[in-house]
């Protein structure tokens, strides 16, 4: 098995940590590949880390850099399923503020469409009405 497998669904690029643990030994591949897949215009990425149950600084630094690149592009990374320690390095670094989790890849993936069930409670503007 591979370390990280990456596969897109609806366009959005899904890369899976095949990883009980996530160093620094594997942090510098896994940041090149990412690389690699922005500069290929994926700017929607779900790392799935359902898997994971230890990330190191070195991990846990390319997540933040990888966040960033995306965000400069418009685009997002989400989380799936981090461990209880990813969780509490989480906390205790102030990264689990720029993270979005999910409980599956299905929920992060419906997570970056808006349901049109949304659009109900929106509001229709009169054309003909005057404002003040």
């Amino acid at each position: 098995m591979r370390e990280f497998d990456f596969s897109t669904h609806c366009g959005y690029l899904v890369a899976t940590l095949n990883l009980e643990k996530a160093t620094i030994l594997e942090a510098l591949d896994f940041k090149s590949v990412l690389d690699e897949e922005i500069y290929k215009g994926h700017h929607n990425i779900i790392i799935n880390m359902q898997d994971c149950e230890f990330l190191d600084s070195t991990f846990i630094g390319v997540l933040v850099v990888t966040w960033k690149k995306v965000k400069a592009r418009g685009g997002k990374l989400k989380l799936v399923k981090p461990g209880k320690f990813a969780q509490s390095v989480f906390h205790l670094t102030g990264t689990i503020e720029i993270f979005e989790t999910y409980d599956s890849v299905e929920e992060a993936l419906s997570s970056f469409v808006t349901p049109i069930d949304d659009y109900s409670t929106s509001t229709t503007i009169n054309s003909n009405q005057k404002y003040n």
